[in-house]
Order: C-alpha cells, then sequence, then structure tokens
C-alpha cells in the first residue's frame, strides 16, 4: 500500500538529514506544503529552529504574472519560507527517492479576510468570518480556481491533495479560540455557517427565498441552541431548527455551489498539469459539513477527481460512502494523525491500517512528519515495516 507522509518545506530546507529521514520512515511519497494558512508549528528535529512562526496564508514558491493588476492575489511568505522554499525542499525530497506531490490550502486565508472583508462568510447575525471566504463570490472563485492550477502544478511534482475546496464555516483552530461554551452540534454548526454575503443572497433569492427572511429563520432556529438544547443529530436536526423546505433551499444553493467551484478548480489543475498528474481532494462525506475537508458527494466528487483524502484518526467509518460508488481506480486515501500530542496513535497505526483497508482505503497518509516527535516516527517506521 502506498504511504505518504505530510511536510511543510520549513521542515526541509535548512535540515540536510530531514529528507533521508523521512524516507526511512519507508513511505514511497511525501505531501508537500505548497500553499498554506497561517500557523504555528513545531520542528522537533530541525538544527536551527524549534518554533516556526507562519504569521499570514501564504504560497511557499515565487508566484507567476498571472496575478498582475489583481485585486485578489496570493501572499508571498516572509522568513518562515523565503525565496522558493517549496522548490528547494521537493528537490531535496526527489534527491532521497521520494515521489513529491503538492499540498494546496484553498479557502482558508484570514489575512485575505482581513484585508478584503468583503470576501469573508457573513453569518446570520452580521458577523464576519474572515477566516473564510465565500465561495460563492465570482472574485474569490477566480482567485480559487487559478491558485489551485497554480500551486498544485509545481516542477517536479507528481500529483496534488487540494485541501479547503469548498465552505469553510464557523469552527476554526483560530488564535486563543473562545467558542466552546455552548455547545453547538452538528445543527447549530451548520446554521452558523450558512453564509449571507451579497453573492449569498442574490443565490438564496434565485431559490426563492428571502434572505432577510431566512436570516432572521436561522436565528430563531439558534435560539434554543444558545439555552443549551442540544443540536446534535445530523440533518435531521437541521431540518427541526431551520424547517426542513428552508433546510433543503439552503443546502441545494450551498452544494451546488461547492459542486461547481471543485469542477473549475480540478479542470484548471488538469488543464495546466502534465499527463498522468494525479489530483485528489481532501474531502468530508456529507456535503453540508464545513472545513478543511470539504463536504462533498462521493458519487460526483469521484467522477471529478482522482479520489480522496479521508479523516480516519477518530475511525475509518468515513471511507465507506466513497467506497460504496465501487470507482475502479479512485484513490481512497486513509488519514491518520500520527502526532501522539496532537491526538493521533501511532502505536496503532498498523491496526488501524487494517481496519481502513477492510473498508476500501487504497493508499495511507500520515500527518505529520515534521510535527511528530522521535518516538512517534520510530512507531511509524515500525508499523509501514
Amino acid at each position: 500500500m502506498k504511504a505518504s507522509a505530510f511536510v511543510y518545506p520549513w521542515d526541509v530546507v535548512g535540515d540536510p538529514d530531514a529528507a533521508g529521514r523521512i524516507a526511512a520512515l519507508g513511505v514511497r511519497q511525501v505531501t508537500l506544503a505548497a500553499a498554506y494558512h497561517s500557523t504555528r508549528a513545531l520542528t522537533p528535529r530541525h538544527p536551527r529552529h524549534r518554533i516556526v512562526t507562519a504569521e499570514h496564508a501564504a504560497v511557499l514558491y515565487p508566484a507567476d504574472d498571472r496575478w498582475e493588476g489583481r485585486t485578489l492575489r496570493p501572499y508571498a511568505a516572509g522568513d518562515w519560507a523565503p525565496g522558493d522554499a517549496f522548490g528547494e525542499a521537493a528537490a531535496a525530497l526527489a534527491d532521497a527517492g521520494l515521489e513529491v506531490h503538492t499540498w494546496v490550502v484553498l479557502a482558508h486565508n484570514s489575512r485575505m479576510g482581513a484585508e478584503h472583508p468583503e470576501t469573508s462568510v457573513v453569518n446570520a447575525y452580521g458577523d464576519r468570518y474572515p477566516w473564510a471566504p465565500c465561495i460563492a463570490q465570482p472574485g474569490t472563485r477566480a482567485y480559487l480556481t487559478d491558485l489551485a492550477a497554480e500551486a498544485a502544478v509545481r516542477p517536479g511534482a507528481r500529483g496534488t491533495e487540494l485541501e479547503s475546496l469548498g465552505w469553510y464555516g464557523l469552527t476554526h483552530l483560530h488564535a486563543h479560540d473562545k467558542i466552546a461554551g455552548v455547545v453547538l452540534g452538528d445543527a447549530g454548526q451548520y446554521l452558523m455557517s450558512l453564509c449571507f454575503c451579497a453573492s449569498c443572497r442574490d443565490g438564496y433569492q434565485e431559490r426563492g427565498l428571502d434572505a432577510d427572511e431566512l436570516a432572521a429563520a436561522v436565528r430563531d432556529g439558534l435560539a434554543p441552541v444558545w439555552q443549551g438544547e442540544p443540536s446534535d443529530g445530523g440533518w435531521p436536526a437541521i431540518e427541526k431548527l431551520l424547517g426542513a423546505e428552508l433546510a433543503a433551499a439552503t443546502r441545494a444553493w450551498r452544494d451546488e455551489t461547492a459542486r461547481t467551484l471543485q469542477e473549475a478548480a480540478v479542470a484548471a489543475v488538469r488543464a495546466a498539469a502534465p499527463e498522468g498528474f494525479q489530483v485528489l481532494l481532501h474531502a468530508d462525506p456529507v456535503s453540508y459539513h464545513c472545513g478543511a475537508n470539504a463536504g462533498v458527494d462521493p458519487a460526483h466528487i469521484l467522477s471529478v477527481a482522482d479520489g480522496v483524502v479521508v479523516p480516519c484518526t477518530g475511525g475509518p467509518g468515513l471511507l465507506t460512502p466513497f467506497a460504496e460508488q465501487g470507482v475502479e481506480g479512485a484513490v481512497l486515501a486513509a488519514n491518520f494523525t500520527v502526532v501522539s500530542g496532537m491526538g493521533g496513535s501511532p502505536a496503532t497505526l498498523a491496526q488501524d491500517t487494517a481496519r481502513a483497508v477492510s473498508l476500501g482505503a487504497t493508499e495511507l497518509r500520515l500527518y505529520h512528519a515534521g510535527l511528530a516527535s522521535d518516538g512517534d516516527l520510530a512507531a511509524v517506521r515500525e508499523a509501514l515495516r
């Protein structure tokens, strides 16, 4: 089974032993960040630093001239990934015998939301989510599609994994997050993630909805949630809070918006890529879910992309809806966190992988070779061996 480890360029650049150490894990591939959001990351083995602070979302290579004169354009990285950090890391990893695929984060960009607040998701209360670009806006869609093509198809890359190619909502590992005081559940998260920017208001109107009346219905539906009433229970719980008709109309708008963006972005990557270039999406099989693993319709996305990367750290059950499609040759990559301090279980990786394979997994993803401790990496080496 093919296994790939996630890596940041700063894990490799400046550490002459990094590429060989990653190859010694027993992986055949690395998924190397080419465009990434802001983060603070540990680098426990690097000879020059132990903490890297990426201050804002950025491309980790020199952007080309397609962005000249455009309002929305990717930001260059600062001293955490100067110059062509991606290219330098990719070359070292390839020299160690590893196949390099790009890791591209798309609709997750707090700096863009801060500098261009009109691009952000707006909830039913009028609050903006600067980390979440609204994927219904034409300018944002054009930006994301072009960024996908540029960041995915870097020199030497054999494929890409596109993260956050869909709706981003309330949930976000933001600076000093303080939003856990009320348990929102699945339904509360959905209602708090519905967008009411101008583009989404137009979209609702096209489906016969008055946006102001819909926003009021969302606020009314959330009232018991703020009082502590549970809102778990999947889609039926959303229908209970919002009403079945309104819930269906909002989902139809959001599903279509996400599907057409995914189609456009994958097509743009394919147009820019060499033959045989693999395109995968980080995906959740529940289409109304938001976040880094974009909610998708399994049948649709497997007709568009070469496969999916599916979060499996809490159990591999999310693989099943993709496997049930029976798409021959589709990549179903089970993604396991192997950093103990982040909730991973590298000691049970072999057993966890066997369970994922029984549910249809064809490949393995390991998050994250740069963040894991020496002990975690030793457990990964043993599991892959």
